[in-house]
């Protein structure tokens, strides 16, 4: 009766590769676009560089629609993501108003290991400078 009192036991998840650790995110964990979110997603190519010094990449948000966007690394990044990696999105806004591909703005925040206990992935990296500050909520 009162089972949903006890503390969950989320055994680590460990999967072969990049591609099975993200196909699995997109079908159990049914992340959501939402501010301040941290969605994994997984680089297909590398971009141009931009004018300010952040580099593009191409993304799959581990979303149930699988969606597809530019994403990038911010100027100062200590290090950039190859191909096939599984990295975390922070979304910063969502513009309701512009089309799907540009409605998403955000980040590539961290690299991601393909081991993940309930929802929370192992970080591999980080790929925020370190002036990047938290977000703090009171």
């Amino acid at each position: 009766m009162f089972g949903w009192l006890k503390r969950k036991n989320d055994e680590p998840v460990s999967f072969e590769n990049n591609e099975a650790a993200f196909a699995f995110a997109c079908e159990n964990l049914k992340y959501r676009v939402l501010a301040e979110a941290v969605i994994p997603a997984l680089v297909l190519y590398s971009g141009k560089r931009g004018d300010e010094g952040e580099q593009y990449f191409r993304l799959r948000l581990a979303v149930p629609e699988r969606m597809e966007l530019w994403g990038c690394t911010l100027k100062g990044a200590p290090a950039l993501p190859e191909p096939g990696e599984l990295v975390g999105f922070r979304v910063v806004r969502v513009a309701t108003d512009m089309p799907e591909e540009l409605s998403v703005v955000g980040y590539i925040s961290c690299g991601l290991e393909p081991i993940v206990a309930g929802r929370a992935w192992k970080h591999r990296r980080s790929y925020a400078p370190d002036n990047i500050k938290p977000t703090v909520r009171f």
